[in-house]
């Protein structure tokens, strides 16, 4: 059995969620998001509650679907409602990041500045060497986050580089000074 797609999904006031046919959509304060539904996967809204079945749930396959699509539309209400937010740090000397209008401009050690384009229903803020991105759909903000670390990762013997905030580098040891055979 799936716990995860067994626990019921509260729909908060505010948030309206309609079903039409094989497809959730999900209005709130924040936006609006769609999901296409599993075709063995069906969502049953009532009463302000969302509960998510499937049509066997000894087969193992339908059981991971229901857990999956539970916390799609879990992350769903929680987007339109609260959002999602990853938050980045530059290491490195002379490293910096500007937001100019829809435009991240990033100096990371390369002859050139990199600009990135802020994609639709995301928010991003700098304040020194910590880059916060944030919006509404859980997966747009984490593969965003991923392309801006993509664009500088950091390395192993510094540090340098654009990182997660949460995450630890491994360091490397660099050459040992004056080492003999």
């Amino acid at each position: 059995m799936s716990r995860v797609g067994k626990q019921i999904i509260i729909i908060p006031s505010g948030v309206e969620v309609k079903q039409d046919g094989n497809v959730i959509v999900v209005k709130g304060p924040k936006g609006q998001l769609m999901q296409e539904l599993h075709k063995q996967v069906r969502v049953e809204i009532a009463d302000g509650k969302i509960s998510v079945k499937i049509e066997n749930e000894n087969d193992k396959s339908q059981r991971a679907l229901w857990g999956l699509f539970a916390v799609l539309i879990k992350n769903m209400v929680t987007g339109v409602t609260a959002g999602f937010t990853k938050d980045l740090e530059i290491n490195g000397v002379g490293f910096k990041a500007i937001v100019m209008g829809r435009v991240l401009n990033l100096s990371v050690g390369f002859s050139h500045k990199v600009d990135f384009k802020i994609p639709d229903g995301i928010e991003i803020k700098v304040e020194g060497n910590k880059i916060s991105v944030s919006g509404f759909d859980k997966q747009l903000v984490g593969e965003t986050a991923a392309q801006i670390r993509k664009t500088k990762k950091p390395e192993p013997y510094k540090g340098k580089g654009i990182k997660y905030a949460t995450e630890k580098i491994r360091r490397k040891a660099g050459k040992a000074a004056g080492a003999k055979k």
